[in-house]
């Protein structure tokens, strides 16, 4: 099955992306192999350099990314100089140890510091550092705005809360990224602290007119205006729903538990029902129309389930390999990649080639983009070396 053009109605649903990203970051959270963590992590980046637009939010995959590094080196300076609960034989440093109270027993600061302290916390870091990119995989391919527009009436007001402060952080990175490339062109600096400094200004000043050009167009289309509801039906929808989410929770504690599979899967799905039926009651108090919904065809099926999929096999694969998934610290080996879990990853990337291709101009851009940032970097290598760059009558631009 080929993949069409991206339209406006062969569009992917934006729900599809978050199931699939969010099935890949359950799968994630089921290991602690580097080796399988690193595949999901190129699994998801595959699939977003494949079919990411050039729309703001899709630029913000490579922030994600650097705030996963973030926090894969702060766990492993708190292991380094926190301690860490794991023992170890393998001494790498001793630092000097601050003496502490007795009211602060079982915290050190400073001490000696092992290697298998430090290999846990990087399997620790790195798996949160994949669900943060598995999110931002998630951010960048699915439109905000469409997903707004899929959510029950009886969620659009959070739905709007929590679209604009995903859509917040990729704006930045698009205004951190002009600002910079307007300060190279000027001859400044667009790197260190001082940069940074002078960069933040007209950034917080854009995010100032975006937010109130953002107040104003909510308030001309009716934001938060409701129909009349009587309070019976309000009184009734808190129940169902506040009802529905403790029944899911308590099933779902129960399938996860070792002596509630009796109970679990009844509960879990008795709250579905309430909880459904608290959104639909919900759903009447809003007085929005929606224009051209979104479809949930057969690509938005292989692409959830592709997700779904990942998630299911790895959590099968704790069941028959729990040893394979979780390389141990104590003592120190080389973690393995285990097969068939790498094999069950792999499906992940089926997006990449069922999803719809983005729309000629957005690729014709890119590679425009990309031309241009390597003609530049030729630029600045030459006059690095201290010469004039050669300059090329075609383009009349800098060339090597």
């Amino acid at each position: 099955m080929s993949a069409p053009q991206a339209t406006r109605t062969t569009a992917l649903h934006a729900g599809a992306w978050w199931l699939w990203a969010l099935g890949l970051a359950t799968a994630a959270s089921r290991t602690t192999d580097p080796l399988l963590l690193g595949l999901l992590v190129g699994v998801a980046g595959y699939v977003v350099a494949a079919r990411r637009t050039e729309a703001p939010w899709a630029r913000s995959y490579g922030a994600f990314v650097k705030l996963g590094l973030v926090v894969i080196a702060v766990r492993l300076a708190f292991a380094f100089f926190l301690g860490s609960p794991i023992p170890g034989t393998h001494t790498l440093v001793t630092l000097p140890e601050v003496p502490l109270p007795d009211w602060a027993k079982g915290v050190r600061i400073g001490g000696r510091v092992t290697a298998e302290g430090m290999v846990f916390a990087l399997y620790d870091g790195l798996k949160l550092a994949t669900l943060l990119i598995c999110v931002g995989a998630a951010n960048a391919l699915a439109n905000p705005a469409r997903l707004l527009k899929s959510l029950p009436g009886a969620l659009y007001e959070a739905g709007v809360a929590v679209v604009v402060a995903m859509t917040f952080a990729p704006n930045l990175v698009a205004d951190v990224q002009r600002l910079r490339a307007a300060r190279r062109l000027r001859g400044r600096p667009d790197r260190g602290v001082k940069a940074l400094l002078q960069v933040g200004l007209p950034v917080l000043e854009g995010a100032l007119e975006r937010s109130v050009a953002l107040a104003a167009a909510m308030d001309a289309r009716g934001y938060g205006r409701s129909a009349e509801v009587p309070p019976g039906v309000r009184h009734l929808t808190s129940v169902l729903t506040l009802g529905g989410l403790l029944g899911i929770c308590a099933g779902t504690y129960g399938l996860l538990a070792d002596t509630g599979g009796g109970y679990g899967l009844p509960l879990l799905l008795a709250g579905l029902a309430a909880a459904l039926a608290g959104l639909w009651l919900g759903g009447r108090r809003s007085v929005r129309s929606r224009y051209r919904p979104d479809r949930w065809g057969v690509r938005a099926w292989l692409v959830a389930g592709s997700g779904i999929a990942v998630a299911a096999l790895m959590i099968w694969a704790n069941d028959y390999a729990p040893a394979a998934l979780h390389p141990p610290a104590v003592p120190l080996t080389a973690p393995v990649l285990p097969l068939w879990p790498a094999v069950s990853v792999l499906v992940g990337l089926l997006p990449a080639f069922v999803a719809p291709l983005p729309s000629g101009a957005d690729r014709a851009e890119r590679a425009d983009r990309a031309d241009r940032g390597e003609r530049a970097d030729r630029a600045d290598r030459a006059a690095a070396r201290g010469r004039a760059p050669d300059v090329d009558p075609r383009m009349k631009e800098p060339t090597q």
